[in-house]
């Protein structure tokens, strides 16, 4: 304990001093109502803890300090103090602290004697009495506090009372916890499904245009169901990555594009990816997926995977966009007269991203250039 804690460090006083006879009565009473009420209204209870502790030990001031991370915030304050009420304090430098390392009521004596910021805050503490509050018995949560009147000394008498209040301010702190999480469980709980039916409804506009899409450029019912299956199923994979990352968390998080490309060309080939990390959004892995989709089913059908070829796929971002390069090694594609519904459907799906694509029909392969703006596939 640092030498100017130590002379503001009082708590052997409180073995030596008078304390009358205990009124158990009354204390037992007291608890009583407080347990009654605990149950219904535990954040209500908190503030009557305490101004019952500033009763019991007829301080001038009473308080809760809960422990958040490295500071300790101030709850629930009564009596002059209650203007610091949210105020902080640090862990490693204040009467909180060494009541929690000593694990056990302490005692002090004009501690702005030893913590400047006390004094900075121009607060007068004749005496302070602390108590170490303790989730499931165990885990120590912060610390319940009386602030002496001037003139005014704590006995062991106040130690013990504050000591029974700080057990029932530890159990309100671990039910106010409770209530909070079960609040934030059902909220995660109405998000999720709300955003599940909103992804359902979506699935089901994407997949009405399509059929209709496609409808225009097939001629046999066996052809439109081919090239629905594809495009389906690569709709299914993006929804599976979207689904498992949203299960991951309480919040919806982001896929990696190269997971997405992946995963949906491992049916084609192997590609060789080489970018750095871009997380996509629901909305546009759904759109890369269907991209890659229809550039390796193109690729399968006229370009370099029809003939045991490689495909690449490299990115970098720059100037806030994404700039991707989809390069085909192997067999030369030569330049279509007019684009196919797939390529359309790239073109459409891009654009809707406030992208472009430009193809180049290179001899040694296919080489097709994709920019879109990254906050258009974050969001």
């Amino acid at each position: 304990m640092p030498a100017a804690v130590a002379q503001v460090f009082t708590t052997d006083e409180l073995l030596v001093r008078p304390a009358p006879a205990p009124d158990y009565l009354s204390e037992k009473l007291a608890l009583q109502d407080l347990a009654s009420n605990m149950a219904d209204h535990p954040a209500e209870v908190l503030p009557r803890l305490v101004r019952l502790s500033m009763e019991a030990c007829d301080a001038d001031s009473a308080g809760v300090s809960v422990l958040d991370g490295d500071v300790f915030r101030w709850n629930s304050l009564v009596g002059k103090l209650s203007v610091f009420e949210g105020a902080t304090t640090p862990r490693s430098f204040s009467p909180c602290g060494v009541c929690l390392d000593q694990s056990s009521p302490i005692l002090m004596e004009r501690p702005e004697r030893a913590y400047s910021w006390i004094a900075e805050a121009n607060i007068t503490v004749p005496e302070v009495l602390l108590v170490p509050l303790l989730r499931n018995g165990t885990i120590p949560v912060g610390t319940l506090w009386v602030v002496a009147k001037e003139g005014h000394k704590f006995h062991s008498g106040h130690a013990r009372v504050l000591s029974e209040m700080a057990v029932f301010t530890g159990i309100a702190l671990q039910m106010i916890h409770a209530d909070l999480n079960l609040k934030k469980a059902l909220e995660a709980q109405e998000i999720l499904a709300n955003e599940m039916s909103h992804r359902v409804k979506n699935l089901f506009v994407v997949t009405g245009a399509m059929i209709k899409m496609t409808a225009r450029y097939t001629e046999t019912k066996e052809e439109l169901a081919e090239a629905l299956t594809g495009r389906l199923n690569a709709l299914s994979d993006a929804h599976s990555l979207v689904r498992r990352s949203f299960n991951a968390g309480n919040a919806l998080k982001g896929v990696d594009m190269a997971e997405a490309i992946r995963t949906v060309l491992r049916p084609y080939t192997m590609p060789d990816l080489n970018g750095p990390m871009v997380s996509l959004g629901e909305r546009s892995t759904n759109s890369i997926a269907l991209v890659f989709h229809e550039l390796a089913t193109n690729a399968a059908k006229y370009g370099a995977l029809r003939d045991d070829g490689k495909v690449a796929v490299a990115w970098r971002i720059e100037n806030e966009n994404v700039d991707i390069v989809w390069r085909e090694i192997g067999k030369p594609v030569e330049a279509p007269a007019q684009l196919g519904f797939g390529s359309n459907l790239v073109a459409s799906t891009i654009a809707s991203h406030n992208g472009r694509i430009d193809y180049d029909w290179s001899r040694n392969g296919l080489v097709i250039k994709v920019q879109i703006p990254l906050a258009n596939l974050a969001n």
